[in-house]
């Protein structure tokens, strides 16, 4: 049988096309799966559409089911939820997520899928990815119960890393953003909300998510003595200064880096599949609704994507919505 999708290409830095392609016949063991949903996250995805990704980390920042090379032209994206229309008799018919790119239709091994828990929408399952950051992210920072916290950078990470802290017995904790217009969303997950200058010190542990100097900056200065910046941020191609001079040294702090592409080395019993089916089991919590800011049709990401990189179109996750999506 001859079976054809359409996916999302970016054809060189800046700009992005939607191709036809060719669907290879399913073998013993695979999924075909027609997209309901994916998710661009707005901060990895548009450092790619802009030709942002240094060529060191080429190898690194390849996505699970990508084609082509960075810069252009390759399809990339890594947040997607459908449904298997054939496969194994337990995953026919199930909603389920895939590290995949933008595509009305997809063949992969049954292993690269996670079923959606009935808990959870296919809307809002499209977060997986981002949650599943978070939750690696915490596996490295290890928060004690009743700990002083700030995440630093209201965008998708953040916003997941706060929402997630939230469930922590007896945290002191505020989502810093230099927008203002984050406060909604802080409140909406149950967070305290503060600018950068009004936010409050003596923090055990620091969560920086900004992609900024300037709150790299400002997270080692809400640190107590002997405190830890987790940093979250990727900064691409950009070369960023660290304040390591005044009291970095006689107050003895740390800054520690945590990237999902491994499983914390604090959870080392556990698998990339075990890490995300707990990322989807989270999402049962309808708060985390308010980390998707924007939908838009399939057929429009050309358009879409360049106003996400530039910042016309403000988002946390962008979800993008295909035909026949119920």
């Amino acid at each position: 049988m001859n079976r054809t999708a359409r996916a999302f290409w970016l054809s060189s830095p800046g700009a992005g096309e939607i191709r036809e392609v060719t669907l290879p016949e399913p073998g013993e063991g695979d999924v075909v799966v027609r997209s309901f949903y994916s998710g661009v996250s707005r901060g990895t995805e548009t450092l790619v559409f802009r030709g942002g990704v240094p060529a060191s980390q080429h190898a690194a920042m390849r996505a699970p089911f990508q084609e082509g090379d960075f810069p252009a032209p390759v399809k990339y994206g890594y947040l997607n939820v459908g449904v298997v229309e054939e496969g194994p008799d337990d995953l026919a018919g199930r909603t389920v997520f895939c590290l995949y790119p933008h595509q009305t239709r997809y063949v992969v091994p049954a292993s690269a899928v996670t079923v959606v828990p009935d808990t959870v929408p296919a809307a809002r399952a499209v977060l997986a990815g981002t949650v599943e950051t978070a939750v690696n992210a915490l596996w490295d920072a290890a928060p004690l119960v009743g700990d002083r916290i700030a995440v630093v950078g209201g965008g998708m990470v953040g916003c997941s890393v706060a929402a997630l802290l939230a469930r922590f017995p007896g945290v002191r904790l505020q989502l810093v953003d230099a927008d203002p217009s984050r406060a909604d969303v802080a409140k909406a997950l149950g967070v305290d909300f503060a600018s950068p200058e009004d936010a409050r010190g003596d923090c055990d542990l620091v969560v920086h998510a900004s992609a900024s100097e300037q709150g790299l900056a400002r997270s080692l200065e809400l640190l107590r003595t002997e405190g830890t910046v987790l940093e979250l941020s990727w900064y691409g191609d950009r070369q960023v200064a660290v304040p390591l001079g005044e009291a970095f040294h006689s107050r003895r702090l740390v800054i520690r880096s945590s990237q999902v592409g491994t499983v914390s080395p604090n959870r080392a019993t556990r698998t990339y599949a075990d890490r995300l089916a707990l990322a989807l089991d989270l999402l049962a919590d309808p708060a985390l609704d308010a980390l998707v800011t924007g939908e838009s049709a399939f057929e429009e990401l050309p358009d879409v994507l360049p106003k996400l990189a530039s910042g016309h179109i403000p988002a946390l996750c962008h979800r993008v919505r295909y035909p026949d999506t119920p």
